[in-house]
Parts: C-alpha cells; sequence; structure tokens
C-alpha cells in the first residue's frame, strides 16, 4: 500500500516539473553578457568570454565560468548559439537549473544541460545527468544517462 501512495503522489507531483515555466521565452530579446574577460575570434564568428560569467535574456539568467558565444555577421551579429562551462546556472523566475554544461541553441530555442543536472522548482527538485528545455512547448526532460544512471527527484505536495 505504501508503493501506491508513492507512484500516486509522483503522479500528482510530477507535472510541477514536466512543464519548464520557460515557455514563450522570448529568444529574440537581446542578449547582455558582463564577464571579466572577454576574447573576440571574429574570423571564427565566435566570442568567448570568462570569469563571472552572466548573461539574462528576458526573464533567463545564465552563469557560468566559461562561455563561448556563436554568432552569424548579416548586417549585425546574430547569436546562434552559447555554450557554457564551469558551474552553470540557469534561472528563471519559477526555476532554477544547475549543471557542468549547457548549450542554448537560440535558433532551435532548446537548452540543454549536462552533468549533474538539478532542477528546482519550489520545494521540488529532479536530478540527472541531462535536462533538455524547449522553449517553444516548455516541456523539460530529465534523463539519468550513463550506466546505471537514473532519474531521481523530491516533490512537495500541497496540503489539502
Amino acid at each position: 500500500m505504501r508503493i501506491l501512495g508513492l507512484a500516486l503522489l509522483l503522479v500528482a507531483a510530477s507535472p510541477a516539473l514536466a512543464q519548464s515555466s520557460l515557455k514563450g521565452h522570448d529568444s529574440g530579446a537581446p542578449v547582455d553578457v558582463g564577464a571579466d574577460r572577454i576574447e573576440v575570434q571574429d574570423r571564427a564568428d565566435r566570442a568567448i568570454f570568462s570569469g563571472n560569467v552572466v548573461v539574462r535574456q528576458g526573464g533567463l539568467t545564465l552563469t557560468a565560468s566559461r562561455l563561448t558565444v556563436a554568432y552569424a555577421q548579416s548586417g549585425g551579429i546574430e547569436i546562434k548559439r552559447i555554450d557554457a562551462s564551469g558551474g552553470v546556472t540557469v534561472t528563471s523566475p519559477a526555476e532554477r537549473a544547475r549543471g557542468q554544461f549547457a548549450i542554448y541553441d537560440l535558433d532551435r530555442r532548446i537548452i540543454t544541460m549536462i552533468g549533474n543536472v538539478s532542477l528546482d522548482r519550489g520545494a521540488s527538485r529532479v536530478n540527472g545527468n541531462r535536462l533538455v528545455i524547449d522553449l517553444d512547448t516548455g516541456r523539460a526532460v530529465m534523463d539519468g544517462g550513463g550506466t546505471g544512471g537514473r532519474v531521481s527527484g523530491r516533490f512537495t505536495v500541497p496540503k489539502r
């Protein structure tokens, strides 16, 4: 009976983390970046930011030790992809995700985080090895990854 209760609890609580609050995030909004150092590699169409990197776009904030921005130059600079490493945290008004690496593909509107990933919403948390957030649908998928890798979580249950 206890296992059945736990299963029902997880089913009831899981939707809280299955949908990301980033649905509809404006990936066309300006991207503000701050860091201790920047290296522009214009021929390679990329810029590397390092040291206390902070990126803001709309309600989304990303922090990391190092960031590589791939861009296109077509009448201006258009950011295509952001790769972050070193204690990466992505924060929205309702969620916080942490991992070792993150890739933000602005064209596909997908954020992928890998390496000891955790996703928090309120007091609920899911842990795994890879998190993929689709900004169009708001769908968040966590994988356990690796041999024997599993997804684990703790979910809060509203008092009734």
